[in-house]
């Protein structure tokens, strides 16, 4: 009977860990325990959580510069002045015929297409100065701190937890078998103990 000591040992040792692990979650309403109240951790902090992921979101991983500065690459630029000439010809082409049939009359598509160059010079002229002013606006109207905070703060308690244990579960696993193993040693260990002590 007393070599399933180690046995024991490791049960409860993987007990424990799951236990905890489970702690982090549940109970998701507060509940009364004696003299205590127990609610899991991420339930319980979830507003800090929020507020923590939003400063961290803002601060260190995605900025209006970091955005401002990826949109301003050269790339991306040519793509959105690529899409600007595709929507100018599609209104100069179908749009503009519709709305001024008369004044489309004697505009032929060499003056659409004159047209259409004019206006991309211009839109590349102007293409930064707009921009700039745009993220100089949306800088002002846009907290990506507090954005990020309110979108994470209405995640209910079981989005977060499956979040949560979507990214971490080989880890959550792994602390919950090193429960077993540590139990397994010390119960071996206490095992040796009393064999050398009789």
């Amino acid at each position: 009977m007393i070599y399933t000591l180690p046995f024991v040992a490791a049960v409860i040792g993987w007990f424990t860990n799951f236990l905890a692990v489970k702690m982090l979650f549940h109970p998701r309403e507060p509940v009364n325990f004696f003299f205590f109240k127990l609610q899991g951790i991420f339930p319980k902090k979830k507003d800090v959580l929020a507020q923590r992921i939003g400063k961290l979101v803002a601060d260190d991983l995605l900025s209006m510069r970091d955005i401002e500065e990826i949109l301003n690459q050269p790339e991306n630029v040519s793509q959105i002045n690529k899409t600007i000439e595709e929507k100018l010809a599609h209104y100069l082409a179908n749009t503009f015929p519709q709305k001024y049939p008369m004044l489309s009359f004697f505009v032929g598509d060499k003056s659409r297409d004159k047209i259409k160059e004019a206006m991309m010079v211009e839109m590349e002229t102007m293409g930064p100065e707009v921009m700039q002013q745009a993220f100089a606006n949306l800088e002002n109207s846009l907290d990506i701190e507090l954005f990020i905070k309110e979108r994470v703060s209405k995640f209910s308690t079981d989005q977060i937890e499956k979040l949560i244990k979507g990214i971490l579960a080989t880890e959550f696993a792994f602390i919950e078998w090193v429960g077993a193993i540590v139990g397994f040693i010390v119960g071996v260990v206490q095992l040796l103990i009393i064999e050398l002590g009789t």
